[in-house]
């Protein structure tokens, strides 16, 4: 009875933080999709060319998303939206499935309790409740690379598949092909870059006029995706353009971290290597606004396994703060101008590109050899038993 109470309590307390604290996005990003495609093909304005009503933001994904947005084309907006909503749930149903499941199978916590706790969990991070009332894709994305994880780790032949669609919807999953590689993964890797390859030559062949006007103009306007320095670009670009650092600069940023991201991922287990490829692809990518951090959930989730495992303070107050700092929209308190905001703006206007510096750097399963492990549940069932 305990359990029923406290997991009612702790939905209800979600539902209402949510209803009454984050600031609701009113479907933005879903209304471009859904705008642009209608556009496309009732009126036949180009696919970069649309841009939603009194605003300068258009369409950004590569032309195979909008292959695969067109089924929009049938509904009308509040059937879209109930679609999205959907479809983003059972996306974030499978993320938890992929990723807290795991520890919650070891550590031996009641199902569905454990389950109910961690919807709530995620419900409170900034970049899952902006992916929602953005209507966002990157939880499907996130989805799609965590099956191919799934697929990678019981050696099935369709590994790699997944990776390749979501590259193909959006430039970002891109850095999972070049982890199949690094980490030895050969056959999931070819698979990835034959399937993004195959869904990008369709999309040249159904849509040759927009698949040019993206990869020769479009991808390289960063103006249409808005201001580098805005405060949500929590990416190093973002970092450095509220510091208004030469471009130069930033460069050095992302190759010393895809250094430290190699080094690393060619040790690491699967899910770690993963997990770290979505941070640094956070990290490295020009833009990176808060709804796209849903690519550090994997890296949170390792960390949080890691410090219920060995138990080391460390690792419990990196895993707690993380997750408390995603939560918080601080950066936020810096929309307006950081740069004239000091050392304060400075760490506070960024701090979730620190979080992601520190994820990647984090100890990953096995580094910390000298902590001992929490007894795991049959042993202290045996220990009772003795």
């Amino acid at each position: 009875m305990r359990r029923i109470v406290t997991a009612a309590a702790a939905v209800a307390a979600t539902a209402l933080f949510l209803a009454t604290v984050p600031l609701h996005r009113h479907w933005f990003d879903l209304g471009v999709y859904w705008g642009t495609v209608n556009a496309w093909v009732h009126d036949g304005v180009g696919v970069y060319d649309y841009l939603s009503p009194g605003t300068t933001y258009g369409f950004t994904y590569p032309p195979f998303a909008a292959l695969c947005m067109l089924p929009l084309t049938l509904l009308t907006w509040p059937a879209a939206v109930v679609l999205a909503a959907t479809v983003n749930i059972c996306a974030a149903g499978a993320v938890l499935w992929w990723t807290v499941w795991p520890v919650v199978r070891r550590e031996g916590w009641t199902p569905w309790y454990a389950m109910v706790l961690a919807v709530c969990l995620m419900s409170l991070l900034e970049p899952v409740h902006d992916t929602f009332t953005f209507g966002q894709v990157n939880l499907v994305l996130l989805a799609l690379v965590l099956a191919d994880t799934e697929l990678l780790r019981r050696g099935s032949l369709w590994a790699g598949c997944a990776i390749g669609l979501a590259a193909a919807v959006k430039l970002t999953p891109a850095l999972f092909i070049g982890w199949l590689l690094l980490a030895g993964h050969r056959r999931a890797g070819l698979a990835a870059t034959a399937t993004a390859a195959a869904a990008t030559l369709l999309a040249a062949a159904v849509a040759p006029g927009a698949s040019r006007d993206f990869w020769t103009r479009a991808m390289w306007d960063t103006d249409r995706v808005g201001s580098l320095s805005y405060a949500s670009n929590q990416s190093l670009r973002g970092t450095f353009a509220r510091l208004d650092a030469p471009t130069w600069v930033w460069a050095v940023a992302v190759v010393a971290v895809l250094a430290v991201w190699a080094y690393r991922v060619r040790r690491a287990d699967v899910v770690t290597g993963a997990a770290l490829t979505g941070v640094t692809a956070c990290l490295v990518s020009p833009v990176t606004w808060v709804h796209h951090l849903v690519w550090m959930i994997p890296a949170l989730a390792v960390l949080a396994g890691e410090a219920l495992r060995l138990r080391t303070r460390g690792l419990v107050v990196a895993s707690v703060g993380s997750y408390v700092l995603l939560c918080s929209s601080l950066v936020w308190l810096w929309r307006g101008d950081p740069g004239t905001g000091g050392v304060g703006a400075l760490v506070g206007g960024s701090a979730y590109v620190w979080i992601g510096l520190g994820l990647l750097v984090a100890p990953r399963p096995g580094w910390r050899t000298k902590a001992r492990p929490r007894p795991i549940l049959a042993d202290r069932v045996g220990e009772r038993a003795g």
